[in-house]
């Protein structure tokens, strides 16, 4: 039986499946990026969790992260900020991913341009998708 943070994550991944650009897990940047861009969510940072005794009950702030990576060329700033947008609105859609969170919100991106030898810069952000959560045991 996977744990809550793994049941979060598969849950966040699902429902990130439901945007234009491919969205992979953990994955290593591949050489060819697709013309709607890409997603790779990595799993992040559950951080130190708030912890109350009766019951016990550890509150977390878990960090995950989107690399969002757009392939150079016309109109790739208004493929960004569309991409960034339908993110955000796959995430205000259902705010709990169906129950298993108390809240999701994600960060602004921070654009950057990724430059590539012999080939065109990529267009590239992190976006810490925040997901507020509670368990009984940290490992469970």
């Amino acid at each position: 039986m996977p744990s809550i943070r793994e049941t979060i994550l598969a849950a966040l991944h699902a429902r990130l499946q439901t945007l234009a650009a491919p969205v992979l897990r953990g994955e290593v940047l591949p050489e060819r990026i697709p013309a709607t861009g890409l997603i790779i969510l990595r799993d992040g940072k559950p951080g130190d969790p708030e912890v109350t005794l009766s019951p016990l009950t550890y509150f977390y702030e878990h960090r995950a992260e989107l690399e969002v990576v757009i392939q150079a060329g016309t109109g790739r700033d208004s493929l960004f900020d569309a991409l960034t947008a339908d993110i955000g609105a796959a995430l205000t859609a259902d705010r709990t991913l169906g129950g298993l969170c108390d809240w999701v919100e994600a960060e602004a991106p921070e654009p950057v341009d990724l430059p590539i030898e012999g080939a065109a810069a990529l267009k590239a952000a992190v976006i810490a998708v925040v997901l507020h959560y509670a368990t009984s045991d940290p490992l469970i």
